[in-house]
């Protein structure tokens, strides 16, 4: 047992001593920092809400004049109106309108003009909206929504109706949705989630579905590497005569473990701090987002998960690295895992929308799949406690099986140089190898 601890130590010191790790986890922390406030950076340039100044000419012959002065009232009625439209006398010709009206534009009293040409249908005249910005849709559709709002009041008001009836008409209409469990009985996870839940789980599984993939690209491709570079160092040969493989193979595995936990622990308090600050609490508040809403059942879930998803991958990286020879070669050889992992990322994340599909249903119980797959049912739906402990029961087994074939792998692996061994030769190996 002191060797095992010998080799967790080894690993730890060898990765804390390197420059580039620590240079790495500082590179790291600080984009987080500068991510999670880059909001309030931008808000710190902005001077305020703003306000896109739009002309329009003012005359008493033009059918587009009252058109411009409906719009004017109806966005100055606006609590926090995003357009402000600006009236100008009517010089008498349309030149002269459009000479006007540009030179307000040149002048920066305005960013572009309303033009009015022949009455439609609709009860509103033909409208071009001329500026020097191109694709103003937003504008555009703003300006399309104050006429569709002064249509309605006026049609409506056509129609004899009070100013009661109007307020009522308008008036939003409001509806709680909660998501709960349709089976009965105590198998469930939980009562079902309300709406402020679930986006607070969603961000969780989020998180966590990302700091898995994580774990398992970074770390087990560190511990695939450092096998495969002791192994073309030499330096295996003298490992082997000291420490038994299989104490060899999950002393890196622990140690690079507590290595990738150090640093997600660096990581998490960076978020923590940063997330702490008065004008990112303020806007958590703003969200209506309260952490504290936060299943600690799913908190438990996400542990266990986490675990046993990154020794899976882990157990299966250490195999491979041991059968390589070149750091060369490593890329292509631990490919198939990475696409393993890649697989059960990508339902995940895809899935957010629509976690009760029959593919996440499907998928939450394959081993390689289920530690994003299922965590991400568990934080966003209520499955049954049958399928959760299935889920982890086959995620169990499917480890101790790939811990059995790793070891064998490791031990036969380790010791072979040169040519990539074939299947027939490892066979052999593991055969004549004993756990």
């Amino acid at each position: 047992m002191n060797s095992f601890w010998t080799v967790v130590g080894f690993t730890l010191k060898n990765k804390f001593r390197g420059k580039a790790f620590l240079i790495t986890t500082l590179i790291i922390a600080l984009i987080i920092t500068i991510g999670i406030n880059l909001p309030y950076i931008f808000s710190q340039f902005n001077s305020g809400d703003k306000v896109t100044s739009i002309g329009y000419v003012q005359s008493a012959q033009s059918e587009g004049s009252a058109t411009g002065d409906q719009l004017k009232a109806y966005f100055e009625a606006q609590e926090k109106p995003g357009v402000k439209l600006v009236s100008y006398e009517d010089k008498g010709s349309e030149a002269e309108n459009e000479k006007q009206l540009k030179q307000a534009i040149t002048d920066k009293d305005i960013k572009g003009y309303l033009a009015f040409g022949e009455m439609t249908d609709s009860g509103f005249p033909e409208m071009t909206y001329k500026s020097e910005k191109m694709l103003a849709f937003e504008l555009t559709s703003s300006i399309q929504n104050g006429l569709q709002v002064i249509r309605q009041g006026t049609v409506l008001k056509d129609a004899g109706l009070s100013s009661e009836q109007l307020a009522l008409l308008n008036a939003p209409i409001e509806i709680a949705s909660v998501q709960i469990s349709a089976t009965e009985g105590a198998g469930n996870l939980g009562e079902g989630k309300t709406p402020e839940e679930q986006a607070v789980n969603m961000g969780l599984v989020y998180f966590i579905v990302i700091l898995l993939f994580m774990a398992i690209m970074i770390t087990g491709q560190m511990i695939a590497s450092e096998i495969t570079a002791e192994k073309s160092s030499r330096v295996m040969e003298l490992l082997i005569t000291s420490v038994s493989p299989l104490k060899q193979m999950f002393g890196k595995i622990v140690g690079m473990f507590l290595v990738g936990l150090i640093q997600i622990t660096v990581y998490v308090l960076v978020i923590i701090i940063n997330i702490k600050l008065p004008h990112n609490n303020e806007m958590l508040v703003k969200f209506n987002i309260d952490l504290s809403q936060i299943d600690p059942m799913l908190l438990m879930y996400s542990v266990l998960f986490y675990l046993t998803g990154y020794f899976l991958f882990a157990t299966l990286f250490a195999a491979v690295g041991s059968i390589v020879s070149r750091t060369e070669d490593l890329g292509q050889a631990v490919l198939p895992i990475t696409m393993l992992s890649l697989a059960g990322f990508y339902i995940a994340i895809f899935s957010i929308s629509s976690p009760d599909s029959m593919l996440v249903k499907i998928s939450s119980f394959i081993p390689f799949f289920s530690p994003f797959v299922m965590l991400l049912r568990l934080g966003l739906t209520d499955p049954p406690m049958w399928q959760v402990l299935g889920s982890i029961g086959l995620l169990l087994v499917t480890i101790y099986a790939s811990v059995w074939v790793s070891a064998k792998i490791y031990r036969t692996g380790v010791l072979m140089y040169g040519k990539r061994p074939t299947f027939k030769e490892l066979r052999k190996a593991m055969k004549a190898y004993k756990i």
